[in-house]
């Protein structure tokens, strides 16, 4: 191959790398949402930064847990097992805000979170038989 041909298959080899780079390249990470009390309300947990430091602050006999992010002030009800089938999971504070859940008997849910800012809230579960509650956090 003579130095010109070797020269132009470069730059074309170049050219091609780059703009196959600018194809392919990943677009920016797409941040978590951040929110804090009232601007929480509503929100799913697993979408937003409140999920990172989130705890369980309470549990039921029947084992609802009341998770709380201390960065985002928010709470929110969560079912990971348990014996109980077609209940219901329900997060509320003391502003009467609430979310429920379904949970038929298999995997995990979770509610949307409420404001705990400055207020509790608490987690029950919710069967035709009756209701168990959580502790005020």
């Amino acid at each position: 191959m003579n130095p010109s041909t070797r020269t132009l298959a470069t730059g074309v080899a170049a050219f091609a790398l780059a703009v196959s780079g600018l194809l392919f390249a990943p677009g920016p990470a797409s941040a978590a949402t951040s929110c804090l009390g009232s601007t929480c309300d509503g929100l799913d947990p697993a979408t937003t930064v409140c999920q990172n430091d989130a705890r369980t602050v309470a549990r039921s006999a029947w084992g609802v847990e009341l998770r709380y992010s201390p960065t985002c002030r928010a709470a929110w009800a969560r079912k990971t097992s348990g014996a109980s089938f077609d209940t219901d999971i329900r997060v509320t504070n003391d502003l009467n805000q609430s979310y429920s859940a379904y949970y038929g008997g298999n995997g995990t849910v979770f509610t949307r979170m409420v404001n705990d800012k400055d207020i509790t809230a608490r987690a029950c579960e919710l069967r035709s038989t009756g209701s168990n509650c959580t502790d005020r956090y």
